[in-house]
Order: structure tokens, then C-alpha cells, then sequence
């Protein structure tokens, strides 16, 4: 009976150790879920709050690319109307100085024609040892502002009045222009009697005519050729004779002494040659020259210089041999932007 009452309490002591390990066990475990739990929560709680934080950064960058954009568009906004301000602007001063070249035009207008009653007044009244024969003439009666005067006819020699271009203001003025070359519209490849009587634009293009520029340099006269490249550099030469013969000889050139900034004198080479022009060879060469080279000159063999050659604007000033040239300065494929010949008498005094 002792042995059975023994046995029960191990027994008993055995299921209580084994209850109470299980149970220790349990207890284990669950600290360790608890644990594992937790550590899981507070990691979804951390990226809650990186992805509020990251909500917040991108509303901020959205409202800070809102500002820029807003301010971009008023800027250029901006911008606009101040260039729509300036092109305003622009148009009012190019209308303005539109007007303001009009009135000058007009003026100028009204000058020429004063200038012009002027010199008829004077011509009519002058007496025949005081007659205006040129620029000079004019010039001495103290007609001293450059533009377009009329000289009266000549009833000795049988020749109508002649309207001309007078320079009253280079080397002391006095100048009769007897050639320009500036605008380009106007052909000088023209036939004998347009070189003889003339053509052109007075205040434009023009060559005065063959018999007009003999009789002018009936006295004994100067010349002075003047010269423009496309770079906006001049140059000029200057001859202390200057005459051509009739039209009997050929309209012959004759020159005295060379001065000047021009380089080589390339007119020299022409002298004491007739003038040749489209219809009449009177040149040395066995070529064409006034065909050759495109205009009428006084052609040797045929130049050395080409001042009625073909007008070539810029870009093309350098292509062509038939171009207004002066070998001297910038050599024979180089056509000249501007040039102007124009005499005066050898006694002239300003």
C-alpha cells in the first residue's frame, strides 16, 4: 500500500514538472511571436511615415514648379510686350524718318528749281563778256550749294541749253560733272550717237555726252576722276590737262599730269585714243573692245581702266573683266561701287 501511494505522488511530481516545462515553453514562444510582431509593426510604421514625408516633398516641388511656370509664362509675357512696345517704337521712328526724308526730297526739290530759276535769271541778264559757260561760271556768281543747274544755249556755236550737276564743294568746288556711276540701273553699252548727245539720270547715272564735254573743254580744263570700292574706301586722280577733240577726230582723249591717291595712272594708257563704242570700233586691238568690255570708252587694246563698264553690285564686284575698273587700285576683275568724272578750267580760284 506504501508503494502504491508512492508511486502515485512521482507520478503525479512527473505530470506537474512536464505541465509546468510546457507551459514555460509556451510562454517562450509567444514572447518570441510578440517580439518578431513588433519589430514588423514599427517597420510599417516607419514607411507610413517616409511616404508621407515623400507625399509632402512631391506637393512641394508641384507647388514650386507651379510658381516657376506661372512666373516664366508672366515673364515672357513680359517680353512680348516689350518687343511689341519696341516694334511700335520702330514703326513710329521709320515712319517719321520717312516723312522727315520726304520733306527733304522736297526741299532739295525746291532748291534745284530755285537754283535753276536762278541761273536763268542771271544767264538772261548777264552780259555776252559775262556769260555762264560751266559750274565755274555759276559758282563765281555765287551759286555755291552742289545740285543741278542750266546752262544757256550757246548761239555762236549753235548748241541748246544743257542741264548739268554742278560740285560746288570738292577741292574749292566749281566742278562740272561729266560722268557718274553709283545706282547701277543705267546701261553703258550704248551705241554712238546716245554717247555723243548723252543719256542717263542727271542726279543718277549719267555720262553728259561727247559733244557737250568738248565744248565744256574748249578752255583749257582739269579733271578729276574719283573712286569708291565696296569697302567704302576713295581714291582719286587728277589730271592738270584735260580736252577731247571733235566729233571729226573721234571725240581723241588728251591728258596732261597725273596726281593722286589712285595707284598706277590707269588712264594714262588711253591717252590720245578715239572713243569707241558699240557700233564704231576706233580701238588699236584687233578685238572688239567697246563689245569686249561692255561699254564706250576710249579704248587702246584694249584698257587699263573701264570707268563705263558694266555696273556689278557687291558679291559679284569680282567675277567679271568688264566691270568698272582701275587696274591701278584694285586691279582689272574688281568692278568699282562708285565713280564720278567732272572737270573745271585750269584758272578756276574759289
Amino acid at each position: 500500500m506504501h508503494k502504491k501511494v508512492a508511486f502515485g505522488l512521482l507520478s503525479l511530481c512527473i505530470l506537474i514538472a512536464i505541465s509546468t516545462l510546457s507551459y514555460a515553453q509556451s510562454k517562450k514562444a509567444q514572447r518570441r511571436r510578440t517580439t518578431t510582431g513588433g519589430a514588423n509593426l514599427l517597420k510599417l510604421i516607419s514607411c507610413c511615415d517616409d511616404l508621407k514625408e515623400l507625399k509632402v516633398q512631391v506637393a512641394n516641388l508641384t507647388s514650386i514648379l507651379t510658381d516657376l511656370s506661372k512666373k516664366q509664362e508672366t515673364d515672357w509675357i513680359n517680353v512680348v510686350m516689350q518687343v511689341m512696345d519696341l516694334e511700335g517704337n520702330y514703326r513710329q521712328v521709320e515712319s517719321r524718318i520717312t516723312e522727315a526724308e520726304g520733306k527733304y526730297s522736297e526741299m532739295n526739290n525746291r532748291i534745284d528749281i530755285m537754283q535753276l530759276q536762278a541761273a536763268q535769271t542771271v544767264t538772261q541778264t548777264s552780259a555776252e563778256t559775262d556769260a555762264v559757260y560751266d559750274c565755274s561760271s555759276l559758282y563765281h556768281r555765287s551759286y555755291k550749294i552742289s545740285g543741278v543747274y542750266k546752262l544757256p544755249a550757246d548761239e555762236f556755236l549753235g548748241t541748246p541749253e544743257l542741264e548739268v550737276f554742278c560740285d560746288m564743294e570738292t577741292e574749292g568746288g566749281g566742278w562740272t560733272i561729266i560722268q557718274r556711276r553709283k545706282i547701277g540701273l543705267t546701261s553703258f553699252h550704248r551705241d554712238w550717237k546716245q554717247y555723243k548727245t548723252g543719256f542717263g539720270n542727271i542726279r543718277g547715272d549719267f555720262w553728259l555726252g561727247n559733244e557737250n564735254i568738248f565744248r565744256l573743254t574748249r578752255q583749257p580744263s582739269v579733271l578729276r576722276v574719283e573712286l569708291e570700292d565696296w569697302n567704302g574706301n576713295l581714291r582719286y586722280a587728277e589730271y592738270n590737262s584735260f580736252s577731247l577733240g571733235n566729233e571729226l577726230n573721234s571725240y581723241r582723249l588728251f591728258l596732261g599730269d597725273y596726281t593722286g591717291n589712285a595707284g598706277r595712272d590707269s588712264l594714262r594708257y588711253h591717252n590720245n585714243t578715239a572713243f569707241s563704242t558699240k557700233d564704231k570700233d576706233n580701238d588699236k586691238c584687233v578685238d572688239d573692245c567697246a563689245e569686249f568690255r561692255k561699254g564706250g570708252y576710249w579704248y587702246n587694246c584694249c584698257t587699263d581702266s573701264n570707268l563705263n563698264g558694266v555696273y556689278y553690285r557687291h558679291g559679284e564686284h569680282t567675277k567679271h573683266s568688264d566691270g568698272i575698273s582701275w587696274y591701278g587700285w584694285h586691279g582689272s576683275s574688281y568692278s568699282l561701287k562708285q565713280v564720278e568724272m567732272k572737270i573745271r578750267p585750269q584758272n578756276f580760284t574759289p
